[in-house]
C-alpha cells in the first residue's frame, strides 16, 4: 500500500522508532515562516494606524459638535475655551482609547475575521473608555475641566467611526485573495468527529480562519474516524517532515488519543524547527471549548475550562443593568396588552389568569415563572408534565394567538426585574423534565452556568416548544461561550422580527 492510499481497520504501517527521521540533505534547508504570518503583521500595522487615525477624527469631531454647535448653550463651558485649549485633552483622550483597544486585543489577527467579536470588543471598549476618562481627569485634575457631554459625544464618535472603519477593512479582508493570505494552512495528524464538525463549521463562508490542507494517517492504527472525501489523505506519520515541508503547512492539529507522550514530544519539536505552529484537539474537552485555559496550580500546569464571558464581574453587573433597565420599560409598554389578553382569557376561563410555573435557573434554583394563563385550568390534573403540542387540545382559544405572538410570556419582564432570569439566555426548563434531560443529553447542565431568559439564541433559530432538545442546547452552549452586547442585542431584534422568543 503506497503512502497516500488511505489506511483502513485491521491494518498498520510498520513499525518506526520515537524520534521522526530526519534527511541529511533536508537538515541544512532552513524553513521560514510562511506568508500568513506576514501578512497578520502587516495587517496588525495597517489596523493599528487606521484605528489611531479615526479615533483621533472621532475626538476633534465631538470637540466640534460640543463646542462649535449650538450644543456649546447646554451646561456651563468656560468662554474660553479654544481648539488649542483642548488640543492636550484630544490627544489624551485618544491615547487611552487607543491603549484600551490594544488591552483588549482588538488587533489581535484572530480576530480580523471574526466580525461580531471585534464588533463587541469595540462598543464594550467606548463604554469603558468613557468612564475612565473622566475618572482620570478628575484625579488629574485637568485644566480645563473635561466636559462629560463631550466624553458622551467622543464616546458615540469614536464607536461609530471605529465601527465603520472595521466593517469596511473586513469586507476587504474577506474577499478571497486577502482572505486566503490570513489563513493558515493546517494539517491534521488523525481524524474524529469533532474534526467533522469543525470542517463544517470551516465551510460556512470565506471568513473563516484555516484552510485544511490534508489529513495523516495516524501511526500504527486507523483513523478514529473516515475523514470526508474532500479532505485528502497525504501520506502516513513516518513521512511527516516531507509532507509538512511540501504541503507548506502552518499549522498541525494532533488528534488527541493518537500518538503516545513521546511521539507527541517529538512533533511538537519537529514543528518548532519547521517554524510550525502546533495544536491539540482534546477529546476530553467537548463543549465550551474557547474557555479552555491552561493554569498552574504551584508550579504544575492544569487544563481545563476557565471563566465564560459572563463570569466576570464587569459583563454581568452590565448585563443586570440591561435587564432591569429593559424589564421596566417592557412592563410600562405592554402593561396595556397583558391587561386586555388577561381579561379575555377570564373571560373564557374564570380563574386565576396568571399561571406561575416552577423552573430551574443560575446554578440548579429552582424559582417561580410567570405568564398570563394559555390553557385551561385542568391542564394538568393528572400531574404528567410535558410540552404543548400543535393542536393541543388543553389549550385555551385565546391560547393560540398569544402563544404566537409569545403575549403569555410578557409576565416574565417581572422575573427579569426580580434578577431570577435574563432578557436573553437559556428558557428555562421544569425541574421534573431535567430529571430526565441531565442523564440522556451530554453538557445539559452547563446551560445552568448563567441566568435562564425570556428569548434566546435557539429560540430565534426556530428550536422552540416541541423541538430537538439536543440541538436547543448546543445553541445554548454557543451562547454561553461567545457572549457579547451585540450578540444580545441581535438576538432582542431577531425575537421582535421572527416572533421565536420564549416556549
Amino acid at each position: 500500500m503506497n503512502s497516500t492510499s488511505r489506511l483502513v481497520a485491521g491494518e498498520s504501517p510498520p513499525a518506526r522508532p520515537c524520534a521522526l527521521p530526519v534527511d541529511p540533505a533536508e537538515s541544512f534547508t532552513l524553513r521560514h515562516r510562511h506568508r500568513p504570518w506576514v501578512a497578520h503583521q502587516k495587517l496588525v500595522a495597517v489596523s493599528f494606524i487606521g484605528d489611531t487615525a479615526v479615533v483621533l477624527l472621532a475626538m476633534m469631531l465631538a470637540y466640534v459638535i460640543r463646542f462649535e454647535t449650538g450644543l456649546r448653550e447646554i451646561g456651563v463651558v468656560d468662554p474660553v475655551i479654544s481648539v488649542s485649549g483642548y488640543c492636550g485633552h484630544v490627544l489624551l483622550g485618544s491615547v487611552l482609547l487607543v491603549f484600551l483597544l490594544a488591552n483588549f486585543r482588538l488587533h489581535d489577527p484572530r480576530n480580523y475575521l471574526a466580525v461580531r467579536k471585534t464588533f463587541g470588543t469595540i462598543v464594550k471598549t467606548c463604554l469603558i473608555w468613557c468612564f475612565s476618562f473622566l475618572a482620570l481627569a478628575l484625579v488629574l485634575k485637568i485644566e480645563p475641566a473635561i466636559s462629560r457631554m463631550y466624553c458622551a459625544i467622543g464616546c458615540v464618535t469614536s464607536m461609530a467611526g471605529l465601527l465603520g472603519w472595521r466593517w469596511l477593512l473586513y469586507c476587504i479582508l474577506r474577499t478571497e485573495s486577502y482572505a486566503n493570505a490570513l489563513r493558515q494552512k493546517t494539517v491534521f495528524v488523525g481524524w474524529n468527529d469533532e474534526c467533522d464538525r469543525a470542517l463544517k463549521r470551516f465551510g460556512n463562508g470565506r471568513a473563516n480562519q484555516i484552510s485544511v490542507t490534508g489529513v495523516i494517517t495516524p501511526p500504527a492504527q486507523a483513523f478514529e474516524v473516515q475523514p470526508p472525501d474532500e479532505v485528502p489523505v497525504l501520506g502516513s506519520y513516518e513521512g511527516l517532515r516531507p509532507i509538512l515541508r511540501a504541503s507548506g503547512a502552518d499549522l498541525v492539529m494532533v488528534v488527541d488519543g493518537t500518538l503516545d507522550r513521546h511521539q507527541m514530544l517529538d512533533l511538537a519539536e519537529t514543528c518548532g524547527r519547521e517554524f510550525i505552529d502546533f495544536k491539540l484537539v482534546p477529546s476530553c474537552f467537548q463543549i465550551l471549548v474557547s474557555g479552555l485555559k491552561l493554569e498552574s496550580i504551584h508550579g504544575m500546569p492544569v487544563l481545563g475550562i476557565g471563566k465564560m464571558p459572563l463570569h466576570h464581574a464587569f459583563n454581568n453587573a452590565a448585563k443586570r443593568t440591561v435587564d432591569i433597565v429593559g424589564s421596566i420599560v417592557g412592563m410600562c409598554i405592554f402593561a396595556p396588552i397583558m391587561a386586555v389578553f388577561a381579561t379575555i382569557v377570564y373571560m373564557e376561563s374564570p380563574g386565576n389568569v396568571i399561571y406561575r410555573q416552577r423552573r430551574i435557573g443560575l446554578n440548579g434554583r429552582p424559582f417561580d415563572i410567570y405568564k398570563i394563563r394559555s390553557m385551561k385550568l385542568d391542564a394538568e390534573v393528572h400531574g404528567t408534565p410535558g410540552w404543548t403540542v400543535k393542536d393541543d387540545p388543553r389549550r385555551l382559544k385565546i391560547g393560540e394567538l398569544m402563544r404566537a405572538w409569545n403575549i403569555d410570556e410578557l409576565p416574565q419582564f417581572w422575573n427579569v426585574l426580580k434578577g431570577d432570569m435574563s432578557l436573553v439566555g437559556p428558557r428555562p426548563e421544569r425541574p421534573e423534565l431535567i430529571e430526565g434531560f441531565k442523564e440522556k443529553i451530554p453538557h445539559y447542565n452547563v446551560r445552568h452556568n448563567i441566568k435562564p431568559g425570556v428569548t434566546g439564541w435557539a429560540q430565534v433559530n426556530g428550536l422552540r416548544g416541541d423541538t430537538c432538545l439536543r440541538e436547543r442546547v448546543k445553541f445554548d452552549l454557543d451562547y454561553i461561550e461567545n457572549w457579547n452586547f451585540v450578540l444580545d442585542f441581535q438576538i432582542l431584534l431577531m425575537t421582535l422580527y421572527k416572533r421565536g422568543g420564549a416556549c
